[in-house]
């Protein structure tokens, strides 16, 4: 048992908000702060212990933040070093193509009358319209390049998002700033474990002819990547992303390659562990699976990810300008 004077060695300091600080200095005094602001200051000091250190980063990223106005931001942590893989779901993936090819979503309110908006062809996103007409043109669109331009064999998700930011590139005449056209540039890879369950599995449904998914290739390939790699967690939401980002240390042990388990490990989450879904599970008991290394850094912000991602990778850019650049697996 550790002496008393251990638990009392470090004390808090009443944070003092200055004009003109920014969300670095922020941050730095939020350390000495308690509750979520802590573990909000702590994560954008992982994420920096882990760049430093060279640490491969694998961000999970659910839900449907290409629509809530995470796109660019993601698009710019993959075309700057910060994040070297992403798993993500297909949601993220359609509304970041429908807004590169030059669509928008619309500003709206979570208590509209939904009715009405069946009525006009508009869907909703918790607070965010869409135009349902020119979702269904996505779908289409995707499914006519899919089916016409792609070989006929089976392709991991990996490949499948990399032809189809390709193609997005093309479209709008290249320099896209969307997350999958800015993936394919830089040739950072995308995995989507769920693709069906989206408007992309929509649109190819449709097609007469089929595009078939290999995505047990999926899971060999992240387990590979993890191998001999220092890496870093960074879960944006739960969903199946954060699980196939988990499951690559067990993967790779299954093919007899030693792991220890993801060193440095953050996620903004708002789901509790004790519903026993894996969206809100711990860190703590990952570590029975194998998933995390018991000697990493661990931290959980209780957060929307709208709110914590902006603030965290605001600060770690301004930390670290310059990640150091890693060829991608």
């Amino acid at each position: 048992m550790p002496a008393r004077e251990e638990y009392l060695r470090h004390r808090t300091e009443p944070i003092i908000v200055e004009p003109g600080m920014n969300t670095d200095e922020l941050l730095r005094r939020m350390e000495k702060i308690s509750f979520q602001g802590r573990q909000l200051a702590l994560a954008a000091r992982t994420w920096e212990t882990a760049l430093r250190s060279g640490g491969f980063v694998m961000m999970g990223l659910a839900g449907a933040m290409s629509a809530a106005g995470m796109r660019n931001l993601v698009s710019a942590l993959i075309e700057r070093g910060y994040i070297h893989c992403l798993v993500t779901t297909g949601a993220n993936l359609f509304h970041d193509v429908y807004e590169s090819l030059g669509h928008y979503h619309f500003l709206g309110s979570p208590s509209a009358n939904d009715e009405e908006l069946f009525a006009h062809a508009i869907d909703r996103i918790y607070d965010t319209y869409a135009d349902e007409r020119e979702f269904q043109n996505l779908d289409q669109w995707i499914g006519r390049w899919a089916t016409t331009k792609l070989e006929e064999r089976p392709y991991t998700t990996r490949e499948f998002i990399f032809e189809l930011g390709r193609e997005v590139d093309r479209a709008v005449g290249g320099r896209s700033p969307g997350i999958v056209s800015t993936a394919a540039r830089v040739k950072l890879p995308i995995y989507c474990p769920a693709i069906g369950d989206s408007s992309i599995g929509l649109g190819l449904a449709m097609q007469k002819k089929n595009v078939f998914f290999d995505v047990i290739a999926d899971v060999r390939e992240t387990g590979e990547m993890v191998v001999g790699k220092d890496t870093m967690v960074l879960y944006c939401g739960g969903g199946t992303p954060k699980n196939f980002i988990q499951q690559t240390e067990v993967s790779a042990r299954l093919a007899h390659q030693e792991t220890e388990g993801h060193r440095w490990a953050v996620q903004f989450i708002t789901d509790s562990p004790q519903w026993g879904g894996l969206s809100g599970c711990t860190f703590s008991e990952a570590v029975s699976w194998g998933k995390i290394d018991p000697a990493g850094d661990q931290v959980t912000v209780h957060c929307d990810t709208t709110i914590a991602l902006p603030i965290v990778a605001s600060a770690v850019m301004t930390r670290v300008p310059e990640p150091p650049r890693r060829a991608h697996p």
